[in-house]
């Protein structure tokens, strides 16, 4: 069992389930984020599959009349399908749906001035991050922006970047802003009940933590007259009102039921937020899972709360991931500048290559990040798995031992996973469903990352580089497509017409539903389970125009974001050097100290052999070897010989492919030179 799928069968299983991912928009998000926030949209899709029920249950022994206790046995496409529509009904009897949702802690104060900031800052300092300014891009205060609340906020301007970048990878959550729930009025029960039972809260904290509290501790911070969260003592709480004094000694008091007028310290507003939105499942960081931590006192003051039965509140199944660090760098840290941005990530690595990453990893197990050379061992590591699956189901599968069995199934779960398009949304399971997986990661896996990257530095335009795999048979059925829309956004479900394209990234659904009210009640008639609005939307968005105004949906490709990536990733600091391709059109002064006259003889009769040749990898690649063997010379050194002449270099990428994609009178000339140079 994949671990996602693990945790999503430890869930109620009644009732909607939300599985919740947070973050506080101080600073410019990191990869580190990106790790929770795919943990819950892995786990998320493991659960909007078949709600943690595994389909080997299915096609174990245990299923009636089998007779084969404990062992694997197959299952035909109609037993499937009538198990999945089995579960899927159970679901809807039960009510039972799931729900990701991104919880924006933009109620959270601005703590100091980070280096990223001005000192103007300095007067924001304890007041809440969605109702400051944004940075301009000196680090200032961007009042025009801002526009006195009405524009963007500080939060804002960190989080947008972040949105994008989730929609590259396929994650869609329900976003949920902290601050809208306190002016809502939606936490002031809750504040109550806080404030009601504070010396609760405080025994609670103490004892589990083991850390003192100050004497005029209270479960609630107010904001004071400037909108300052820093510096306020609570004098008292009679309902509704807050009694407090500043750090001025002014007083004043705040009406709990009247909006956002405060909020609750961290540890007790993480309880009421899993009271509040029925939280089911939450990763954290190991920090908040130590022992005394913020989870430990969580999930007992959650049972302060009650839930709609009129029963104590439980917190949400545990799940504590590993952090990702930067490799020999340390750990990832929005505030200190030890970071990568996920837009500057995704720029430069394809989408399920970071998906890859947090798949294929037990979220215990701690990740070092590299954008260097361990991009590309991930890369291949990729290809391993798909080209493992595309191999099909082991023989004798049943005869396997069932850590084996595991290991495969658990295969096919990972790649599943690391697709940007959600796989669940059709249903997949264990062994039988590999074709599927590989329909859906085809556009990946069909051009390695190594070749696509030699291939990103010897063709500028895109459309040489869709040529070159047309032709090498390594793309034939989205060649037009390619060659047609492959500079617009098609990694993502589309509509085209005429050669334009609406991608659903690109598309507002918040004012497509707000344009005309049927919209709305459509989205209500049409949302499928566990469909977000977003996502249901644009299925109503999308229909229309394809019924209506001529537009027809697209055939999603993601080689052409690979591609931008890849290319991104060769003109960034991160690209290691040992793999950068300069081909030579003159003998480099180093190439003519690296060869001698004794590789004259081979050199002509490689130069022969290649002139009437079929030029492709094999045909190239038996020539350089089968000349040398009957030479007696080493291959090492004959590539390293062909290195020097081609590249000015002793080494670089496999030297078929590099000479495969060049032009055959540009290889022969370079070999000419070589000879012309090594002639008595």
């Amino acid at each position: 069992m994949h671990w996602a799928e693990f945790f999503a069968s430890k869930m109620p299983g009644k009732g909607t389930q939300r599985i919740a991912a947070g973050i506080t928009p101080s600073g410019e998000f990191h990869i580190g984020h990106l790790r929770e926030i795919l943990t819950c949209d892995i786990i998320f899709r493991a659960y909007s599959n078949t709600a943690g029920k595994k389909f080997e249950d299915l096609a174990k022994s245990d299923r009636e009349g089998n007779g084969n206790q404990g062992k694997y046995v197959e299952v035909s496409e109609k037993e499937f399908f009538e198990w999945e529509k089995k579960v899927v009904q159970e679901r809807i009897e039960n009510e039972d749906f799931v729900e990701f949702i991104f919880i924006v802690d933009n109620a959270d104060p601005l703590r100091k001035v980070y280096p990223f900031l001005d000192p103007d800052y300095e007067e924001f300092i304890g007041h809440q991050l969605g109702n400051i300014p944004p940075p301009d891009s000196n680090g200032k205060p961007d009042y025009a922006r801002f526009d006195d609340g009405r524009g963007e906020s500080y939060a804002d301007h960190f989080l947008s970047p972040f949105i994008e970048a989730l929609k590259k990878i396929g994650v869609r959550p329900v976003m949920i802003y902290n601050l809208e729930l306190y002016n809502s009025g939606d936490y002031a029960e809750y504040i109550d009940v806080a404030l009601s039972k504070s010396e609760e809260i405080r025994e609670i904290i103490t004892n589990i933590s083991g850390r003192e509290l100050p004497e005029n501790w209270f479960p609630f911070n107010p904001l004071d007259s400037n909108g300052n969260l820093d510096g306020i003592a609570v004098t008292k709480y009679e309902k509704p009102f807050v009694y407090w004094v500043d750090q001025n000694g002014n007083e004043g008091k705040s009406d709990i039921t009247s909006g956002n007028v405060g909020k609750l310290p961290w540890r007790v507003e993480w309880a009421a937020k899993w009271a509040l939105l029925q939280v089911s499942c939450e990763p954290f960081g190991k920090d908040h899972g130590a022992s005394g931590g913020s989870y430990d006192t969580g999930k007992e003051i959650v049972k302060i709360f009650d839930n709609s039965s009129g029963e104590p509140c439980e917190a949400p199944f545990p799940l504590t991931y590993e952090w990702i660090s930067i490799k020999g760098g340390g750990v990832m840290s929005s505030s200190t500048g030890n970071s990568i941005g996920p837009l500057d990530v995704l720029e430069l690595v394809p989408p399920e290559i970071i998906r890859f990453l947090i798949a294929k990893n037990q979220p215990k197990r701690h990740i070092d990040f590299d954008t260097g050379s361990c991009l590309i061992e991930l890369s291949d590591e990729y290809q391993q798995a798909i080209e493992k699956l595309d191999e099909g189901t082991p023989e004798n599968f049943e005869k396997l031992s069932r850590r084996q069995q595991n290991a495969f199934t658990n295969l096919i779960s990972t790649i599943a996973y690391s697709q940007v398009e959600d796989i669940t949304r059709y249903g997949f399971a264990d062994v039988s469903s590999i074709d599927d997986v590989l329909d859906f990661a085809s556009s990946t896996h069909s051009v390695p990352f190594r070749h696509l990257a030699l291939l990103a530095q010897m063709y500028p335009d895109d459309c040489d580089v869709w040529q070159s795999l047309f032709d090498s048979n390594m793309i034939q059925e989205s060649y037009q497509l390619l060659m047609e829309l492959g500079g617009q956004n098609i990694g993502s479900p589309y509509i085209v017409k005429a050669g334009f394209v609406i991608s659903q990234d690109d598309f507002d659904y918040e004012k497509f539903l707000s344009e005309n009210p049927n919209n709305e009640a459509d989205l209500d008639k049409l949302r499928d389970r566990d469909d977000t609005r977003e996502r249901a939307a644009w299925e109503i968005y999308s229909r229309k125009m394809v019924a209506e105004e001529g537009w027809r949906n697209g055939v999603v490709s993601g080689l052409p974001r690979r591609l931008k990536t890849i290319r991104n990733w060769i003109n960034s600091e991160h690209f290691p050097e040992g793999h950068r391709l300069r081909i030579q059109t003159e003998l480099s002064d180093e190439a003519k100290e690296n060869i001698d006259g004794r590789d004259v003889d081979y050199l002509q009769a490689l130069r022969d052999s290649l002139t009437d040749c079929n030029w492709d990898t094999k045909s190239i690649n038996d020539n350089v070897c089968n000349l040398a063997k009957e030479r007696g010379k080493k291959l090492s050194d004959t590539f390293q010989l062909l290195y020097w002449i081609v590249l000015g270099r002793s080494y670089g990428p496999k030297l078929k492919s590099i000479l495969s994609q060049m032009k055959r009178q540009a290889v022969l000339d370079l070999l000419q030179l070589a000879i012309d140079e090594l002639a008595p």
